[in-house]
């Protein structure tokens, strides 16, 4: 195997991480430089390049931790996985995957092609919920036996509007998440709606009255709303939110992240409902809502209370009166008004009573 001429070892790691070797025909290798075995990355990111990478960490790691187990702790690994572009995975998740004992899958099928693609052999085993309680205690059986055992969902982070990995709970197993994809962070992220404070909502109830609840507890809230929202139910969700949460409030919809038909569409949900009342798009969509703007009312200061009252009793109403008509202009407690009112004018009150 020919190898092109290691740098200078007086070079610090970090500079020989960010060099790139031009090796023609070779794919991309990790090489470590104590045994100078060559690791092959599966499937290769570049035909033409391939890197030299060298860590006080991976040196003596590299060759074990591909192997089964490697320097992998036993437990539950909740792997983040693409939510489109197959190429949006950590380098973490794949050796993890490659690791475990057995993968945990919604859909084997569909993550059946992710694995092939990364050329990963561990066995897949369908866990969603629809079987989950008759699966519970084989896994966990091979859990308290110390195996590897990675949970993934058909796209993006387990546990997030998809089975949650709630059988470890009680039994004292270690769960490790595994950060990654995530279209709610995704979309957030592009949508141009404030983002500071959000509301996660996810996938919207079946039943009607449980749907509307919900939707009108979002229509007041001032952070932004993020919703899954399945491709056939869009005409139905423009309808009930523009209605209950009014035309002109703005909107993004995220189709296809990752994708080659990646959109992002924005605008109001009055002209949502519209721009999509004769068709029907296709693919997995986020909602974005903007919350609901919250006007701040001043309350009035003392003087200009005291100024109110006084006028209004000057005009021959009586101070319960005058408290209850200042009242009704602001959002101050009447309680507060009346005591101000007793303070100011009681004592000028008592002495008109008193030389009538």
């Amino acid at each position: 195997m020919l190898i092109h001429p290691l740098p200078s070892m007086a070079m610090s790691p970090a500079t020989i991480l960010q060099r790139q070797w031009r090796l023609p025909n070779f794919t991309p290798t990790l090489i470590s430089f104590t045994s100078l075995k060559l690791i092959s990355l599966s499937p290769p990111l570049s035909p033409k390049y391939g890197a030299l990478y060298c860590s006080t960490d991976s040196i003596n790691h590299n060759s074990q931790e591909s192997s089964k187990g490697g320097h992998l702790k036993p437990g539950l690994y909740l792997v983040g996985t693409p939510i489109g572009n197959l190429e949006d995975i950590t380098l973490r998740a794949l050796r993890v995957l490659r690791s475990a004992n057995v993968i945990l899958s919604e859909d084997t099928r569909h993550s059946g092609k992710l694995l092939q693609y990364y050329d990963i052999k561990t066995p897949l085993l369908s866990y969603h919920k629809f079987n989950e309680s008759q699966r519970e205690q084989t896994i966990l059986k091979r859990l308290r036996e110390g195996d590897i055992v990675a949970l993934i969902s058909d796209a993006g982070t387990p546990g997030i509007s998809d089975p949650e990995a709630k059988l470890c709970v009680d039994e004292n197993i270690p769960v490790i998440p595994i950060p990654g994809p995530s279209a709610l962070v995704a979309a957030l992220s592009a949508s141009g709606l404030t983002n500071n404070e959000f509301t996660f909502v996810g996938f919207l109830p079946k039943h009607a009255g449980s749907r509307r609840e919900r939707l009108t507890i979002s229509a007041n809230e001032a952070t932004t709303q993020v919703f899954f929202v399945p491709p056939h139910k869009l005409h139905q969700f423009l309808g009930e939110t523009s209605s209950l949460f009014g035309d002109t409030r703005r909107c993004v919809i995220a189709r296809e992240m990752t994708k080659v038909h990646e959109e992002f569409w924005r605008g109001t949900l009055g002209s949502a409902k519209e721009a999509f009342s004769n068709h029907q798009p296709k693919g997995e969509m986020t909602l974005l809502i903007e919350g609901k703007e919250i006007s701040v009312v001043e309350n009035p200061s003392e003087s200009q209370l005291e100024n109110e009252l006084g006028d209004l009793i000057s005009k021959g109403h009586s101070l319960s009166m005058a408290v209850k008509l200042v009242a009704e202009g602001t959002s101050m407690k009447r309680k507060t008004i009346y005591s101000l009112a007793l303070r100011k004018f009681g004592k000028q009150l008592e002495a008109e009573d008193d030389s009538n």
